[in-house]
Formats: C-alpha cells, structure tokens, sequence
C-alpha cells in the first residue's frame, strides 16, 4: 500500500510516497480505508524534527484521516463500512490505517471525506482552546490572529457555533476577505490591528484572544484584551516565541493561558470523542464548514507541504487518495 514516509529531517523534500506492508488491526484496534489525509502544521514540524513528538525516522506522516471502516471491533461502536474521520499523534498518512477507537469518530453525511480530513485536529483543538481554557460564554467577543489558516478557520466556526462575535486578523486583505467567507463577523488586517479592534468593540477589548502566531503580536493582542480577558496560546507560526511581562497581566486583570490539546486530550481515554460529539450538531447545522484552500493527489504532498511552510495556505490542505 502506499505509506507517506519521512525519512530525513530536511523539511517536505524529506517525504515520499513509499509503498508498505498493510497493517493488521491488533485487539481493540480499528482498521481504517483511507479516503483523504489533512495536512496539519505539525506535519510540517515533524518532517523538520522541530515537533514535540520525535518518532524515530523512518515513520509515517499523518495527523488527520478520513475513510470507511475496514474492520472494527464489536467493542469499538463501529460497523464495516461505516464513514468516519481520525486523528493520530502522526501514522494516518497511508491507504490503511490501524488505530485505537479513541482517535476514530463517526463523520456525519453531510461532511466529505475531505472535510472530515479537515476537521478533527484544528476543530478539536479550537473547542478544547475556548470551551476548555477559554471558558468561552455566548455573547463574548473573539479575536483570532492568524485567522485564514486551519486552526484559524477551526477557530472562528467554533467560536461562532458557540454563540460568540469574532473578530478575525490576517496578514493580507485577501485573507482577511478568506476570514470573512469562513464566518468571522469583522476581519482587519494585522498592521494597526490593535486601534481597529479597539474601534470595533467601542473601546471595550475582547473577551477571548486566540493566538497561533506569536512572534512580536503578543503586546498588542494583550493590549487588545478587555476587562478579565483571556489570551489563549495556541502555537508560534510566525517562527518566535514572544515573552510576557507579567505586569502587564495586572492592569487590566487578563490571563495568558497555554493551550496544548494533544497533550491533554490524548491521555484521557474517551475525551476526544466527547469533543466530538460537541461539534457534531454544528456539522449538520453549517456552522462547521472547513474551507479546503487546495486539494492535492496523495503523492504531491511535499508540494502541499512547501505551500504550507511558505505561509501561502488558506484554510486546510488536503491530500485525495
């Protein structure tokens, strides 16, 4: 079968449509046809060896998955045939995947086996982002920086699916127009950001912040915050790790608060379905409506890759098999 292996850390050069062995479901494991594979930012990370987790070379790829139930045991909830989307730590990037039930969730007819390759990571994690450390409330304000890319796309459709205004920052007026398409109320540009919103919410600030980008955004976003708002750190993609200065957390009496899902929700068995069962009425609603920027055949993912590190992404990539 073929298999998306990484065998160096020189970035997306590094990976190869390689053909593999099929796996055997072991006891209690899910066997998984796969359809369509998302392409993630720690994808991307992990072909570097700049990720948290460092598999040892050589591994295959793969975050999130989408396809049709091979094999299931009775145990699982699943049936033979059954439509659903995975998420794994990496391995989903092959023709058949095996994987424990906890990563595998029932996809509902109205999403695609693309969309339901877009979905569980950047969706997941902007629910566990504001439901879990946001406590986000209905009527609250949300701005998302780094809004036109997947986990900022994932942001603003939860954000909204959970009754809240958002605000959406993006680098460029094409992707603040990508923002606006993917359901942000109000997009600005990141140059000047900081007045823009204050105009916007009457001088208030906003409740909640979600950050992917920090780099040299930090004061300005924590100058954006109203009265007990909530800075969520997300991830660095714009390359630096910016550093607070905790006085500032006085003034207004704000939070900064790290947001790391994988770590939290992987290690609770049954966690990740009950997020999912959450986003599963905002599916069938429309609320939840991952913008696919691209599609690509399986074996043009170091170009998807590349497209990605060169910051020229919207919304999520996909891989068709």
């Amino acid at each position: 079968m073929r298999s998306l292996q990484v065998t160096s850390l020189d970035g997306p050069s590094s990976v190869s449509v390689a053909d593999v062995p099929e796996p055997t479901a072991d006891d209690g494991q899910v066997l998984v046809e796969v359809k369509a594979v998302g392409v993630s930012w720690p994808d991307l990370l992990q072909t570097r060896g700049e990720y948290q987790l460092k598999p040892e070379l050589p591994f295959q790829l793969g975050v999130d998955f989408a396809g049709t139930v091979r094999s299931a045991p009775g145990s699982s909830g699943f049936s033979i045939g059954d439509r659903v989307a995975c998420a794994l730590p990496y391995g989903g990037g092959a023709e058949l995947v095996a994987t424990h039930p906890d990563g595998v969730f029932p996809l509902p007819d109205e999403m695609s086996f693309e969309q339901g390759a877009a979905i569980p990571m950047n969706y997941l994690t902007a629910e566990f982002a504001l439901r879990e450390r946001g406590h986000l409330q209905d009527g609250e304000t949300v701005l998302v920086n780094g809004a036109a890319g997947g986990v900022g796309t994932a942001t603003i459709q939860v954000a909204k699916g959970m009754g809240a205004r958002v605000i959406a920052v993006a680098s460029t007026e094409d992707k603040c127009d990508f923002a606006r398409r993917a359901g942000a109320d109000e997009a600005v540009v990141v140059e000047g950001f900081r007045d823009a919103v204050k105009e916007l919410t009457g001088g208030q600030g906003v409740d909640v912040l979600v950050d992917v980008v920090g780099g040299d955004l930090m004061t300005d976003s924590l100058r954006s915050l109203g009265t007990l708002g909530r800075l969520l750190v997300i991830g660095f993609t714009g390359g630096t790790i910016p550093e607070v200065k905790v006085n500032r957390l006085l003034l207004n009496n704000i939070d900064v608060r790290g947001v790391g899902w994988g770590a939290y929700a992987m290690l609770r068995g049954g966690y990740m379905r009950e997020q999912w069962d959450r986003l599963v009425p905002m599916m069938r609603s429309g609320a939840i409506d991952p913008p696919i920027g691209r599609t690509y055949a399986f074996e043009d993912v170091s170009d998807a890759l590349q497209e990605m590190a060169e910051r020229r992404t919207l919304g999520k990539s996909v891989l068709v098999l």
